[in-house]
C-alpha cells in the first residue's frame, strides 16, 4: 500500500485535499487534539468529514495526541467511542494511555502511534505493536537506516514525513514554548519558539535556530522501495493554496512511481513549484545524513510570501469560468490554471469581466467574484496562479 496522507484545519481544506489526490486526510477533532490554534472540527464536521472521505472510497484519520493529565481522563472513553461511532478510520495518539483505553474497553479504533512519541527503534515500535497499533508514524529525525530496520524487523506500517515544518527539537519533546510563554506545545500551544530571532549583544548579532522545511521529493521512491507505507504532509494550519499544490505534486510525483516514468526533471520540477508556496527554504533534512548549517537558519532569514494565488475557480462553462479573486491580477498577466483531473496549462489574460460581465481592468479586491473566457471548461476548485516557472523548459 502507498498512501498520500494530507492535514486538513477546516472542512474547505479537507475537500480540496481529497479532490487533489490525497488517500487520506488527518484533522483534529473537538477533544484531545494538538494545535490548539487550529480551527479543529467539531462533531458535526467530522461526521460530514467521515461521510465526504467515504463517498469517495478515501480514508479520515484523527488526531487524539495530546499527553493527558488526570482531569482529562474522565471524558476518554466516551470520546472515543463516539469516533468510532462515526466510522473514522483510525486516531493518531502519543499517550498510552489512550492506546490502553482503546484496547482495554473493547473500542473499534485502528491505532496509528503518533510523531509526538519519537520512536526511532525498533523495540519501541515492537511494545505498541503488542499493544495492538497497526501503524507508527516515525519521528521525522528518522534516518533512511531507521526506517529501513524497523520496518524489517516489525512488519508494520510505516508513515514518514514528507513535506512540511520541522522542530528544532527531537519530535514531541520540546519544553522551549513552555519555558518562553507557558504554552504547552505537547498539548496544543506551541509558540514556536526555534522561529523566534533572538538579540544577543546588540542590533547586528542576530541568532535564531529554524530549521528549514522538510522536501522529501528526491528521495520518494527510495521511501517506497524501503517500505514507507504512508506519506505525510505536514501543516494543518496551511491554507487551501499550499495544500492543493503540495498533494497535487506529491500526487503526480507517486503515479510516476507507479508507472515506472518517474525522471529527474519531474522531481525538479515539483520541488521548485513546492518551494514557492512555502515561505521557508526546504531540504532533505535527517533522511540521508545529519543536518548540517546547511540545514538551518541561523544568522537572520526572509521569509516573505509571494502573491503567486491569484484565485479559485467556482464554476466553469464554454463560454465564462467564475473565479473567487484570492489576489491582485490584471489584463495581461500571464497566469496557471491547475487542479484535480486536469492539464496544468497557461493563458494571457485578455479580458475581465466583473460580476455583472462589464469589463474591467483589474481585480483588486479581495475576494471579488469575476468572469474570464478561457474557451474550455475546467473543474470547480481549480486554482489559478502567476505563472512562474516554465514546465516545458523541465521537459
Amino acid at each position: 500500500m502507498i498512501e498520500l496522507l494530507a492535514p486538513a484545519g477546516s472542512l474547505e481544506r479537507l475537500k480540496i485535499a481529497y479532490l487533489y489526490g490525497a488517500d487520506a486526510v488527518y484533522v483534529g477533532g473537538y477533544n484531545y487534539s494538538l494545535r490548539a490554534n487550529a480551527i479543529n472540527f467539531s462533531k458535526d464536521e467530522l461526521e460530514e468529514a467521515v461521510n465526504f472521505a467515504h463517498n469517495l472510497g478515501k480514508k479520515l484519520y484523527v488526531t487524539v495526541n495530546i499527553v493527558l493529565h488526570n482531569k482529562e481522563l474522565n471524558g476518554l472513553i466516551p470520546y472515543l467511542e463516539e469516533l468510532s461511532k462515526m466510522n473514522v478510520d483510525a486516531v493518531i495518539v502519543s499517550d498510552i494511555a489512550v492506546i490502553k483505553a482503546i484496547k482495554d474497553n473493547h473500542i473499534n479504533l485502528e491505532v496509528h502511534v503518533s510523531t509526538q512519541a519519537s520512536t526511532l527503534n525498533y523495540e519501541a515500535a515492537l511494545f505498541y505493536k503488542s499493544l495492538g497499533v497497526k501503524r507508527i508514524v516515525l519521528a521525522r529525525e528518522a534516518s533512511r537506516e531507521d526506517i529501513k530496520i524497523i520496518k524489517d524487523k516489525t512488519g508494520l506500517d510505516l508513515e514518514c514525513f514528507i513535506q512540511g515544518a520541522m522542530c528544532t527539537s527531537i519530535s514531541g519533546k520540546c519544553v522551549l514554548s513552555n519555558v518562553v510563554t507557558n504554552r504547552d506545545s505537547n498539548r496544543g500551544g506551541c509558540a514556536q519558539i526555534c522561529r523566534w530571532s533572538f538579540n544577543i549583544g546588540d542590533e547586528e548579532n542576530i541568532f535564531s535556530m529554524t530549521p528549514k522545511d522538510l522536501n522529501m521529493a528526491e528521495y520518494l521512491e527510495d521511501m517506497i522501495k524501503i517500505g514507507v507505507n504512508s506519506f505525510k504532509i505536514e501543516g494543518r494550519m496551511r491554507s487551501v493554496y499550499y495544500i492543493a499544490t503540495v498533494v497535487l505534486e506529491y500526487r503526480f510525483l507517486i503515479d510516476k512511481i507507479k508507472n515506472n516514468t518517474l525522471t529527474l526533471n519531474d522531481v525538479k520540477y515539483a520541488s521548485d513549484i513546492m518551494n514557492r508556496c512555502a515561505n521557508r527554504e526546504s531540504v532533505p533534512q535527517f533522511y540521508d545524513k545529519l543536518p548540517t548549517e546547511d540545514e538551518q537558519y541561523y544568522l537572520g532569514r526572509e521569509e516573505l510570501s509571494n502573491q503567486d494565488f491569484l484565485g479559485i475557480v467556482l464554476e466553469s462553462n464554454d463560454n465564462y469560468t467564475l473565479i473567487e479573486q484570492r489576489n491582485y491580477f490584471k489584463i495581461g498577466d500571464e497566469v496557471e490554471f491547475f487542479g484535480p483531473n486536469m492539464e496544468t496549462f497557461t493563458v494571457k489574460i485578455n479580458k475581465i469581466y466583473d460580476e455583472d460581465k462589464n469589463e474591467i481592468e483589474v481585480a483588486r479586491h479581495p475576494r471579488m467574484q469575476v468572469y474570464l473566457k478561457l474557451g474550455k471548461v475546467i473543474p470547480s476548485y481549480s486554482m489559478m496562479r502567476l505563472k512562474i516557472f516554465d514546465k516545458s523548459s523541465y521537459l
